[in-house]
Parts: C-alpha cells; sequence; structure tokens
C-alpha cells in the first residue's frame, strides 16, 4: 500500500465544503472488482436490500469504479453478468479503469501493449477466456497470436460493453472516476489518460477540489473518506473485500462483502 505523501495544497477557487447528492438521489459507488464476480454478487445482494429502504420518490443508481478484469480469477463472468443481468436499482453507470483501457489497447496493438498488460494481471484474463498458454506465448513474445486468440474468444457483446465504458460522471457535489484528477487543473481540464491512471500527485494532495472526488484504482485497507475525496477500492482481488460507499445528500454510509 502506498504511503501517505504531502505536497504544497492548491486551493480550488471554487472548493466544495461540503458535498451533497442531487435532491432525490441515491449513489452506490463500487471499487475495483477484477474478477471477484462472487464478491460482486454478494455485494450486490446488499446494494438490492439496503436499496429497497429508499424512499418512493429516491432514484437508487449505482456508480462502478473500473477495473472489472484482471488480476482475479473470473473477468469472463464479471463482464458477462452486466452485460445480461437485469438491472437491480433504477440506474447503472459503468466507468472505464486502467485495466479496460490496457485490454482495448492490446486488441488494437498487441506487439506493443502485450508486455504491459502481462505486466497488470492480463494473464488472468485470458485463461477466464479459455486460452491455458498465455503465460507461455506471453514469455516467447508471442503477443499477435495471443491477440488473436483473445479477439476471437471474447464475446461481441462483451466487447461493445467494453467500448462504451464512460470516463466520469457526476452527480451533485461528486464527480465519479476510475483514478482521480490532477489537482493542478480545473476539472474541465481534465484528461481520460489523467482520470484513469493518475497516483500519486492525486492521493499527495490535501486541498479542497471543485467537487469531491470518488475514486478506486489505489488500494486502501478500508474506504477512506477524506474531505477532498473517498478512495473506495479495499483490494478485492488480494483482500476478499469488495467495498461500496453510499451517499444519499450529505450522508455517507458504507457496504461491503466483509
Amino acid at each position: 500500500m502506498l504511503g501517505w505523501l504531502r505536497t504544497r495544497s492548491i486551493v480550488s477557487p471554487n472548493p466544495v465544503r461540503e458535498a451533497r447528492t442531487s435532491p432525490g438521489v441515491r449513489v452506490y459507488a463500487i471499487g475495483d472488482i477484477h474478477g471477484r464476480i462472487d464478491l460482486l454478487r454478494r455485494l450486490e445482494e446488499l446494494i438490492w436490500k439496503d436499496a429497497e429502504g429508499a424512499l418512493k420518490d429516491t432514484s437508487s443508481v449505482i456508480v462502478y469504479l473500473g477495473d472489472y478484469i484482471d488480476r482475479g480469477p473470473d473477468s469472463r463472468s464479471v463482464v458477462e453478468h452486466f452485460v445480461t443481468r437485469k438491472l437491480g436499482v433504477d440506474e447503472e453507470i459503468f466507468l472505464k479503469g486502467n485495466h479496460e483501457e490496457v485490454l482495448l489497447n492490446f486488441l488494437d496493438d498487441p506487439d506493443e501493449i502485450g508486455p504491459q498488460w502481462v505486466s497488470i494481471g492480463g494473464v488472468a484474463t485470458c485463461l477466464s477466456y479459455g486460452i491455458a498458454d498465455v503465460a507461455q506465448k506471453a514469455q516467447a513474445g508471442q503477443f499477435s497470436e495471443l491477440r488473436e486468440r483473445l479477439a476471437a474468444a471474447i464475446p461481441a457483446q462483451h466487447l461493445r460493453f467494453l467500448r462504451a465504458l464512460r470516463t466520469s460522471w457526476g452527480d451533485g457535489g461528486y464527480l465519479f472516476v476510475h483514478a482521480g484528477i490532477d489537482p493542478r487543473h480545473s476539472l474541465e481540464q481534465q484528461t481520460p489518460e489523467t482520470m484513469l491512471w493518475i497516483r500519486d500527485a492525486f492521493t499527495s494532495f490535501s486541498g479542497m477540489l471543485e467537487r469531491k472526488i470518488v475514486h478506486g484504482h489505489t488500494i486502501v485497507a478500508d474506504i477512506e473518506l477524506l474531505p477532498n475525496r473517498i478512495a473506495v477500492d479495499t483490494g478485492a482481488y488480494a483482500t476478499g473485500i469488495l467495498s461500496c460507499v453510499v451517499l444519499e445528500d450529505s450522508e455517507i454510509r458504507v457496504l461491503n462483502t466483509a
């Protein structure tokens, strides 16, 4: 786990002091799943039950913060779950993580992206799609062959889902992204690369921002509720704990599979 770093504070010209959701909206934001379909199903059951307790005029929204694939044992089942199951709340928002970005880039340029993708857990995704000798092929540098086999194994519906993922979503005083934002720039100036990949420059920033950022990407032992951000990735693939922060008006609650 990364240590907490401190840098010079850069205060936003319009900082949010107390973030609130839009009136009548309850948001469930789920951290990085990484192939743990078992934990996802368990957490969603908790969310469905929790959503039943919402007021009749309250709209319940789930925001998935990206990184559905790689590292864990069953990436394929996670994506299949998303594209086939019935909606359990009023709305769902699917954000792109850096792992989905790398997979899509691998399919476009396997020789260039292959080593990076394998190094961050792509072998597990290949295995989940039935490609058993992926480690040997990667070691031999046969990334073009791996790309052809993976492209043939991934259902078209899965690819449509992955290519349609959003980079960010906002509600009220909150902005939801996979990794974070660059605090040196306004929200309008953020790039997709920053929102998918940034880490230390964001997590070490202690100043206030235009909106409170809800993010995954950087593993924390427990959900971190900080003045300028909420960190939701509790390392599900390794810890067995998939977490969700529940936001409604100014209230903040936590659900997890522990």
